[in-house]
């Protein structure tokens, strides 16, 4: 069947190709709407379906449409991408020497049937204390500027990671160990190389 991913994050579809799925990108146009009474996982979830319901709605053929958004939470409030360098400078203020969580929710849509699963996954992720000089030099690589929360685990932002507790792939924006129990529920098998 054919699958779809409906993210143009090249962090997901890298992540994707890791599993061995042949699949193609048809990113989503929707607005990221959310009621402030939500919990950081309900809004992860709702976003991801959000995303996989507006892809579906303009496939004709049956596809598979995976959904996924992933935010940064601390203390309850959600960290979302920078608009611009204060603003990354202030969220790494706010998440290095502390513990905070990212949560990544998953949409997969069945367009044929209309069968629709979600989850979400959840990480503990503490960053090590930072001086004002190590914060304004990671922002200074640009690698802040696209991510929720302002860093990436995997670039350059790894150093500053002092542990986490649970799935390292959600940090980096798909969790493809839960992906993949969702997708064998829709009927996906990967396919062996041998």
């Amino acid at each position: 069947m054919r699958i779809i991913l409906a993210s143009s994050s090249p962090r997901r579809k890298k992540l994707l190709a890791q599993m061995g799925l042949q699949f193609e990108v048809i990113p989503s146009e929707c607005k990221e709407k959310f009621l402030p009474e939500q919990s950081p996982a309900e809004i992860a979830t709702k976003l991801a379906l959000d995303k996989a319901k507006n892809v579906s709605a303009r496939i004709q053929e049956p596809a598979l449409v995976i959904g996924a958004d992933t935010i940064v939470v601390r203390e309850n409030k959600i960290l979302g991408k920078p608009k611009d360098k204060d603003e990354a400078y202030s969220m790494l203020c706010q998440l290095q020497g502390q513990v905070h969580q990212v949560i990544t929710g998953l949409a997969v849509i069945d367009t044929q049937s209309g069968r629709c699963l979600t989850g979400y996954e959840r990480t503990q992720v503490e960053l090590a204390p930072l001086t004002p000089q190590e914060i304004k030099w990671y922002i200074s690589t640009g690698e802040p500027m696209d991510k929720a929360g302002a860093y990436a685990i995997q670039g350059f932002g790894g150093i500053l990671i002092k542990r986490i507790s649970g799935c390292y792939y959600n940090v980096v924006g798909l969790p493809i160990h839960r992906l993949w129990v969702m997708l064998k529920q829709m009927g996906i098998r990967l396919n062996a190389r041998v």
